[in-house]
């Protein structure tokens, strides 16, 4: 965790180093959540997966939730090509086998709207979602906003979730977009092979008030793509951090089911 971090005095932090398990369930999961697949044409193998998932074990669940970065890049519904028709027709049958899709954006797809939703079958959600799993109270969101040390990043975060900002945005033709998101992105590479690791992390203290003022006792997110479990002491309770990996070089998922809730990796074949 960066140095900046700072915890109030009635409140700690530890991790687990466990790692997580390395398959799913066999017994049919209540909820699975994911994260951070960065759909794009270029890797087919995480494509292939995540196409996987939604036939095998996603059909079995009561609910799947994506919380954001489903895609590497969304300018627009209206720009949607066959891949990303794809992909939506894939949630589509995943939906109309009785599984309830829900999405909420993450820094990369938060340009993605109600016309795709509706071709996939997901509902979308506004974070932070409040949700009980697992027999606790849970807040369920992308992660961005909780990484109070990236300053510049948080200042960007803010002009791009304005409604005013992408109703402009949208206005532009497609193409414009398409290649104002390639500048961005070389810029998004350039700048964090540069930035310290650390303040690509969350803020301590960013997550301990918010658990103070959700009163949840679990916190979901991914965005980091640095999968674990990590455990507060806040004020007389002891609460838990779980975060999502990405899929760049395997699934990443939490499997809710049984009284239980479970950071799992899935290895790609």
């Amino acid at each position: 965790m960066c140095p900046s971090n700072r915890s109030s005095s009635n409140a700690s932090k530890s991790s687990d180093p466990a790692s997580p398990n390395e398959a799913l369930s066999d017994a049919a999961p209540d909820t699975l959540i994911i994260s951070d697949l960065h759909l794009q044409v270029g890797r087919p193998d995480i494509t292939d997966q995540f196409v996987d998932f939604l036939r095998r074990p996603a059909r079995s669940a009561k609910r799947l939730l994506i919380l954001g970065d489903l895609f590497e890049v969304w300018v627009g519904d209206d720009a949607a090509g066959a891949f990303e028709k794809q992909i939506a027709a894939e949630l589509a049958r995943t939906a109309a086998a009785g599984v309830a899709v829900g999405f909420l954006a993450g820094n990369r797809d938060f340009l993605l709207g109600d016309e795709f939703c509706r071709a996939a079958g997901m509902t979308r959600l506004v974070e932070p979602v409040r949700l009980e799993l697992a027999g606790t109270s849970c807040l369920l969101l992308h992660g961005d906003v909780l990484c109070t040390d990236d300053t510049e990043y948080q200042r960007f975060r803010a002009r791009v979730r304005d409604p005013a900002w992408q109703r402009r945005q949208l206005a532009r033709p497609a193409w414009l977009r398409k290649a104002l998101a390639r500048v961005y992105r070389w810029v998004s590479r350039r700048r964090t092979r540069r930035a310290e690791p650390e303040i690509m992390d969350v803020n301590d203290q960013a997550v301990i008030d918010l658990f103070e003022r959700s009163g949840v006792d679990r916190i979901i997110h991914g965005h980091t793509h640095r999968p674990g479990v990590h455990r507060y002491r806040v004020g007389e309770n002891t609460v838990e951090r779980m975060v999502l990996g990405d899929w760049f070089d395997h699934g990443s998922v939490i499997e809710v089911g049984n009284g239980s809730i479970e950071l799992v990796k899935m290895p790609r074949p």
